[in-house]
């Protein structure tokens, strides 16, 4: 299992969020450097989100909800969500969920 992890709900429907295309980013310097793209399945999950170790340093996941709300035929206002993180201890396990509606979300550290 990855060291991070997330989840999507939309709380529009009250269920996961399946189809989001979310890329996960570790800040290097002033720019970020892909890690990984991934889509969410039926759970609103992903298998496998980091490959590789994890190390101290700044992450970023950019979750696709505009692409997301068109499919389904909603409108939305953000047409992305950025999470920003910092891992202090590589040893923890790190969740990151989001809460999706069509005009707003949040997220918050999980466990």
């Amino acid at each position: 299992m990855s060291t991070i992890t997330t989840h999507v709900l939309d709380t529009s429907v009250g269920g996961p969020a399946e189809g989001v295309s979310i890329v996960l980013e570790k800040k290097d310097g002033s720019q970020y450097t892909e890690l990984n793209k991934v889509v969410t399945n039926s759970d609103g999950r992903v298998d496998e989100l980091l490959p590789s170790p994890l190390t101290t340093g700044v992450f970023r996941l950019t979750f696709q909800t505009a692409e997301y709300f068109k499919k389904k035929g909603t409108k939305s206002f953000y047409p992305e969500a950025s999470i920003v993180f910092e891992i202090e201890d590589p040893s923890q396990h790190y969740h990151v969920p989001l809460l999706i509606s069509g005009f707003g979300y949040s997220t918050y550290r999980g466990s």
